[in-house]
């Protein structure tokens, strides 16, 4: 009898737990955003247009998809053309190379590419996060090779640090 009992003890125990634990929703997000959703629901992303006086033609369309694609993927924000809770706008500043270390014959062993981005983020729920700041990215490659030949990889990877970097600064709050 005492067994017969604890066997159904044991049965509504496992039954309280599995309707517990079904009513409970716990949700980890690991992207990185800390938007408070129920106040912050859009974002606008202005177009950077490049000016720099070196241009490679390809950067700018590249550098805005990633930027928007980087919002669209990793937070629930509608973005919008404008009047949007979020605001990020600016410019392609700098894209220029130097050298950046020199062999022992005295000519120039690697140079240095790098891309520099003004950004101005306007958090239109709470301003106290507003800012103006520029963002980043370096590669180098050996200077046995072409610009033309390492260009769109080393473009691609500068560009997808630097929306990394304005994702963090905006939405992230690191």
């Amino acid at each position: 009898m005492k067994r017969i009992r604890t066997h159904y003890i044991y049965i509504a125990l496992v039954l309280i737990a599995s309707i517990t634990i079904s009513a409970c929703k716990v949700s980890y997000k690991f992207n990185g955003a800390s938007i408070d959703y129920t106040k912050t629901k859009t974002i606008q992303i202005a177009d950077f247009p490049i000016r720099s006086s070196y241009v490679w033609g390809p950067m700018g369309p590249m550098f805005n998809n990633q930027l928007k694609d980087m919002f669209a993927s990793h937070t629930k924000l509608s973005q919008v053309k404008r009047n949007g809770d979020l605001k990020i706008e600016g410019e392609i500043t700098q894209y220029s190379q130097r050298n950046k270390s020199v062999s022992a014959s005295g000519q120039s062993a690697q140079t240095e590419l790098s891309i520099t981005v003004n950004v101005r983020f306007t958090n239109n729920v709470n301003h106290s996060e507003d800012f103006e700041r520029q963002f980043t990215s370096s590669k180098s490659y050996e200077t046995t090779q072409s610009l033309a030949t390492v260009q769109e990889e080393l473009v691609t990877q500068m560009v997808k640090d630097i929306t990394e970097q304005i994702f963090n600064a905006t939405v992230a709050n690191w």
